[in-house]
């Protein structure tokens, strides 16, 4: 059974740092993609950041330059440290990992989430 476990969610001051973790079991880790998203009461689910199997990341937008995504394949962990945080970063942050096989289907999982909260 496969089970991704987020921690590290908190309140912080605007400005403050959080760094989220999440802990994956059940699956063979190094050759997923993983991915933060977050979401808000009311809007949909949208990517923060992702790393490949490779190690190629990308961010969304309203994050580049204040977050960064790291994975460690021996300890099935990926990470995400947030830096100059502010009250739009609020949100319940979410864990995900996707794998494409050689005919096309996709196995994806997502985690619980963790909160984070930025006061102004």
């Amino acid at each position: 059974q496969v089970q991704l476990v987020e921690s590290g969610g908190g309140l912080v001051h605007t400005g403050g740092s959080l760094r989220l973790s999440c802990a994956a079991s059940g699956l063979i880790f190094s050759i997923y993609q993983l991915a933060w998203y977050r979401q808000t009461p009311g809007k949909e689910r949208e990517l923060v950041a992702a790393i490949t199997s490779g190690g190629k990341t990308n961010y969304a937008d309203p994050v580049k330059g204040r977050f960064t995504i790291s994975r460690g394949d021996a300890e099935n962990t990926v990470n995400l440290q947030m830096n100059s945080l502010k009250p739009e970063d609020t949100a319940v942050y979410y864990c995900h990992a996707e794998h494409y096989d050689h005919v096309g289907d996709r196995a994806y999982y997502w985690g619980k989430g963790t909160l984070v909260t930025v006061s102004s």
